[in-house]
């Protein structure tokens, strides 16, 4: 029996011939730089106009016979929000959103960005181009004060001041540039841009992989096991709050599933929960396709996840295609109501032991309850074809609104596409 589903290929080859070509393009012109790589899609018909797009680029440039199924979940996102534009009639010019050198040349309709070229191309812009903007964090004035705060919490517990991991670098003005913005996360993320005024949409947040429902997991054995699976910045994530706790609590276990030892500092710092203590179980970093990962997966009743910034926790989103219960911070920006999960309202360390206790202390027939409502919820509102189907809506919207504000003696190429 297969243990996922990866996206399927047939929703990411809508492209191949204009993929294909722009790939060509790509190996003779620029194969050394992808960063400054320009790939052009031409939608099969006549173009209703031109798209700007700057987000990672590197699932445009793949070669021949390399398959999408592989790529990151952004790159997929990426690829599929690029489509949607090709699919509604236009041209698509796509950036890399870590291009700092680009200037338009073209007259576009859309500028469609991620946040680090809004405010440096919109002046070169025409003044009726729609400026789409796709949030993928919280604020960075939120998410760096919130790590620092996390970071500062820590010192005063443990002695020592930790590297931040998480801090968005470059000053992010785009909200202020954008007319209209998408968003995986939920009201949380919504709620750190709202000082802008801006209308923001959600699209629900897509798995890279499909589990099976765990029909064979043994709830009871289960309840005890807790999972922790998370990228880089382990304070960001809340890891530390877990050890602590978990070393606490020896009748409970943790499982660690995320690179850790890349952060030295934190490493040293918390030597001996993670590898001196029986009921905690550090593992390293494994991929969503790891068959161990999986296993550990089956171990587990929950997933715990006291982060302090998200835009749509993907890692959440994963875990519950899994069938883990979630224990969430609210910050993790996913929804999460009473029947099938938690809400960590301040992620303190008494909530987290409160939360684990409740978890373990329910009946194996209400947990392997919770786990389907879970796994089914993820199902309904965070597969591929949903986001791809409320993506477009969001595009069709924006565009249409869009239309009915341009000045009455202006061409309304754009309104053709409703």
């Amino acid at each position: 029996m297969k243990t996922n589903q990866r996206l399927r290929d047939h929703k990411l080859h809508g492209l191949a011939r204009e993929i294909k070509w722009a790939v060509e393009r790509y190996l003779q012109n620029n194969d050394d730089d992808p960063v400054k790589t320009v790939v052009s899609l031409e939608p099969s018909g006549p173009s209703k106009g031109k798209v700007l797009f700057s987000r990672i680029n590197d699932a445009f440039l793949l070669r021949p016979g390399e398959s999408l199924s592989g790529v990151r979940k952004n790159s997929w996102e990426a690829y599929q929000q690029a489509l949607i534009f090709v699919q509604l009639g236009y041209s698509v010019d796509v950036i890399h959103y870590l291009n700092s050198g680009f200037i338009p040349k073209k007259d576009y309709s859309v500028f469609f960005d991620v946040g680090w070229n809004m405010e440096r191309i919109t002046p070169f812009l025409d003044k009726e181009c729609l400026r789409f903007l796709h949030i993928t964090t919280a604020h960075p004035f939120f998410n760096n004060m919130a790590e620092f705060q996390r970071l500062a919490a820590l010192q005063q517990r443990r002695g020592v001041s930790l590297s931040p991991r998480r801090q968005i670098s470059r000053m992010n003005r785009a909200i202020e540039y954008a007319d209209h913005a998408t968003t995986l996360g939920n009201e949380f993320t919504i709620g750190t841009y709202s000082f802008a005024g801006k209308q923001i949409e959600r699209v629900p947040s897509p798995s890279s992989l499909l589990y099976p429902w765990p029909e064979e997991k043994d709830f009871e054995a289960s309840r005890t096991h807790f999972l922790w699976f998370a990228g880089c910045g382990m304070v960001h994530k809340g890891l530390d709050l877990l050890l602590e706790v978990f070393a606490a609590m020896p009748e409970y276990h943790l499982w660690v599933c995320g690179a850790v030892e890349k952060e030295e500092d934190f490493a040293q710092t918390y030597r001996r929960e993670l590898f001196e203590k029986e009921n905690i179980h550090y593992v390293g970093w494994l991929d969503l396709n790891n068959s161990k990962l999986l296993e550990i997966m089956h171990k587990c009743v929950a997933l715990l996840h006291p982060s302090c910034s998200e835009s749509g926790g993907s890692a959440v989103i994963a875990c519950m295609h899994a069938g883990l219960i979630p224990v969430v911070s609210y910050e993790s920006s996913v929804d999460v109501t009473a029947d099938f999960g938690i809400v960590l309202k301040k992620s303190s360390m008494e909530e987290i032991r409160d939360a684990v206790r409740s978890i373990a202390g329910a009946p194996a027939t209400t947990l392997r309850d919770m786990a389907r409502k879970t796994w089914e919820r993820a199902r309904a509102e965070h597969s591929p074809d949903k986001f791809i189907e409320e993506y477009k809506s969001a595009v069709v919207r924006a565009l249409a609104a869009h239309g009915s504000t341009r000045p009455a003696d202006k061409p309304r190429e754009m309104e053709s596409v409703v």
